[in-house]
């Protein structure tokens, strides 16, 4: 009797020792959960990369073949002017800028 006692005891503690190292364990119930959202951020990155990827590649096919394109960058971030224009700068741009008072008018 006292055997089947001390039996039971030990396997309920093993069980015990077993159930926690499923849910709290290094292979367990919360390590996966962590893991799942790691994996689901780490998706999230990858569909922006992707989208971002595909944007440049399609400037990049833009400034390649398309010569209105390549002239509306190079005025957009350039700030160049054609002759008898004039370029009114605000904000960010206005501080950054110096392509216009480099170009002295000419394009």
């Amino acid at each position: 009797m006292f055997w089947r006692v001390f039996i039971l005891v030990a396997l309920g503690l093993i069980n015990v020792v077993l159930f926690s190292r499923m849910i709290w364990g290094p292979t367990g119930l919360m390590e996966y959960r962590e893991l799942k959202r790691q994996y689901a951020a780490l998706q999230e990155q990858v569909a922006g990369l992707d989208a971002e990827n595909l944007a440049l590649s399609r400037e990049i096919r833009l400034l390649q073949s398309d010569n209105q394109y390549v002239e509306k960058m190079i005025r957009q971030r350039l700030h160049y002017v054609r002759d008898n224009e004039v370029l009114y700068l605000f904000g960010k741009s206005a501080k950054t800028g110096q392509g216009a008072a480099d170009n002295d008018g000419k394009n």
